[in-house]
């Protein structure tokens, strides 16, 4: 079997944990065949050297390239973060966009795509992943480099006249084309990309390389490994720490939310929709305590301050007007926990509140259905503009913008009864058991195997 070449903006090297699901899963997929990891070692050298580190376990090498400070100022901080990801959003009003850091960007792929050919055999699959590397494909293309490429995009595509309104777009989602295989999370992604090279092809804006094929466009939603997160949920139950967050609940119930600190995450929104629940709902008072987790991200991006001041005095305000002396209704922690302690907080929640504007997935959605005791389920109160929301049918289906409807599914989710809360649980679990992300990775294998497979039939008829 051929080799497996991954490359994402970030590298785990084998030294470092791998709680994650999604770096287990891509380890093991690489270790089945041996192969590279290759990618940016999130060091910044202020003199701006790019030193080159190599690693090695078993038959896996990690290979991590420096990058100046000039340059993860204009590729990560810059056009990945503050304008390609709010127009991935459909947040065109919140899009910062410098011609400067566009060429900061495609020169760090183009630096990419040079190492990156110089450790490429005939043969290998190249798995590329996510945002940060949109145009790699293309520039290892212009290296003479022929091996089965595919992109997998864990961020929503926005449909075709919002992606045409980012200057420039040809150069960045014009080159996916270069491609044998995008990835998406969900159809209506595929949909709006294939409509967006549909419309920038037939308006002349971008042209597909003759003698190659468009790239096949499918959906694999990831996920996690539902049962090895419902064993941790399990082991946390009886911990400390778990123990403590009950008794300090008092005879309250917990509601959980676990975000990014992000304006996708719909948090401003969920803070008001709490509120408006405690309003219309007062019967609940004392009856609710709602626990957000937001771990602070790029604060560096002005947006995301403003958003986090906006928090905290929302929160405030909140708890001000409600709170007694025995009960808080908003605890809001702006650090990471641990894999193992949230597994066993949403294991004692009530209530999920995954409530994002947009997002690709959302594993949260998911990992709070795997550690329910299915015999007493908590509810899943799920944002109907994630990708998970088409997978996990027993959620309750939300729209985050309508601010009074999610807090009356709130007061709806906690008067459900226990055979509905079951009949709910038992009808996601299933769907995450099928589509795993051992699924997910196998899936995604399997459809660029064929791809390769056609294209070199193709190309030699």
């Amino acid at each position: 079997m051929s080799r497996l070449v991954i490359v994402s903006n970030r590298v785990a090297a084998p030294q470092q944990s791998r709680a994650g699901g999604l770096v287990v899963a891509l380890d093991a997929a690489l270790r089945d065949t041996g192969g590279v990891w290759f990618g940016w070692s999130g060091k910044a050298t202020r003199d701006g050297t790019q030193a080159v580190q190599h690693a090695r376990a078993g038959n896996v090498e990690y290979v991590t390239m420096d990058l100046s400070e000039a340059d993860v100022a204009g590729y990560y901080d810059g056009f990945s973060n503050r304008t390609l990801w709010p127009a991935l959003h459909y947040r065109l009003d919140l899009v910062e966009y410098s011609r400067e850091t566009h060429v900061v960007y495609r020169q760090v792929n183009a630096r990419f795509a040079e190492r990156l050919a110089t450790l490429l055999r005939p043969g290998d699959r190249v798995w590329i992943q996510d945002y940060h590397l949109l145009p790699l494909a293309g520039e290892l293309r212009a290296r003479g480099v022929d091996n089965p490429l595919a992109l997998f995009l864990h961020v929503p595509f926005p449909p075709s006249d919002l992606a045409r309104a980012l200057p420039n777009h040809a150069s960045v989602f014009g080159a996916m084309a270069a491609y044998d295989l995008v990835g998406f999370q969900t159809r209506r992604d595929c949909e709006n990309f294939d409509a967006y090279l549909r419309d920038a092809t037939d308006s002349g804006e971008i042209a597909l390389r003759a003698g190659r094929p468009p790239p096949l466009t499918r959906a694999f939603p990831i996920s996690i490994d539902a049962d090895e997160f419902a064993q941790a949920a399990r082991r946390a139950r009886g911990s400390a720490g778990v123990r403590g967050l009950r008794d300090s609940l008092g005879g309250s119930a917990l509601a959980i939310g676990v975000d990014r600190l992000d304006y996708s995450k719909g948090l401003v929104e969920k803070f008001q929709a709490f509120g408006e629940f405690l309003r219309r709902h007062s019967g609940n008072t004392g009856g609710l305590t709602l626990l957000q987790v937001a771990p602070v991200s790029r604060g560096g991006v002005r947006s995301y301050r403003e958003l986090r001041h906006e928090l905290e005095r929302i929160a405030g305000h909140i708890n001000g007007r409600h709170a007694d002396p025995q009960w808080t209704p908003i605890r809001y922690v702006n650090r990471n926990l641990g894999r193992q302690t949230l597994a066993g907080y949403y294991g004692a929640a009530r209530l999920g509140l995954v409530t994002p504007l947009r997002d690709g997935m959302n594993l949260v959605a998911k990992e709070y259905v795997a550690a329910q005791d299915p015999d007493d389920p908590g509810v899943l109160l799920l944002s109907r503009f994630a990708g998970a929301a088409d997978q996990l049918g027993g959620a309750m289906l939300v729209n985050p913008y309508d601010i009074g409807g999610v807090a009356d599914a709130i007061d709806a989710a906690l008067r459900l009864g226990a055979d509905e809360r079951r009949e709910r649980h038992a009808e996601s679990l299933r769907s995450l058991r099928e589509q795993d992300i051992h699924w997910w990775t196998a899936a995604f294998l399997d459809a660029l195997d064929a791809r390769g497979t056609s294209r070199s039939r193709a190309t030699t008829a």
